[in-house]
């Protein structure tokens, strides 16, 4: 939650906070986050929020693993990263957001899709081990609300190509994770 925590005040800095929100991954993850309809429920609370064109940025923890779903829900469209490049999500966690978004129109009262449509961002650098996910994942969020224009966001990521952090790019986050903690919440004013 504090890296969360601080790219929201990023994205408060930027003056982006009606272009990119987040789904509390505490409340969405596989493990210890209650079944899928609660889960769902969570993400449909949340959505429920959404401004006009805001996406919403879901880091999911599957109990050994962390990617990120970036949904919007007025294209009714999943942004799919794994940083172990996997081409589509579990189908527990497409469930559970397929049921958000049903969940979500049903309470707009807005006639939606028959299903999510999922888009998997194969574009992403990938991780080089099993360890790094959290970390990778922090990362991608960092890029996107630094990109600043969230309407070209799919295909920038899709034509990344081959690109990869380096571990200077992956410590350049732990640093600044680190730094917010300690400045937040241990060296408190």
């Amino acid at each position: 939650m504090f890296v969360i925590r601080y790219l929201y005040d990023q994205l408060k800095a930027y003056k982006m906070l009606d272009m990119v929100a987040f789904v509390d991954p505490s409340l969405v993850g596989a493990v210890g986050c209650g079944n899928g309809t609660v889960r769902a429920q969570h993400i449909k609370d949340r959505l429920a929020t959404a401004k006009p064109g805001q996406m919403f940025m879901l880091p999911f923890n599957s109990g050994d693993h962390w990617t990120l779903t970036l949904v919007d829900p007025n294209k009714e469209t999943a942004y799919f990263m794994d940083p172990l490049k996997r081409r589509l999500p579990t189908r527990d966690w497409m469930s559970i957001v397929e049921t958000a978004m049903r969940m979500y129109n049903a309470e707009k009262k807005k006639q939606g899709r028959s299903s999510v449509q999922w888009k998997n961002l194969a574009g992403i650098p990938p991780q080089p081990s099993n360890k790094e996910c959290g970390y990778f994942i922090m990362r991608y969020m960092r890029d996107i609300i630094e990109d600043k224009d969230m309407s070209l966001f799919p295909r920038k990521w899709e034509r990344r190509g081959s690109s990869q952090y380096t571990q200077a790019d992956i410590d350049q986050v732990r640093n600044e994770w680190g730094k917010f903690v300690v400045n937040t919440y241990v060296h408190e004013p």
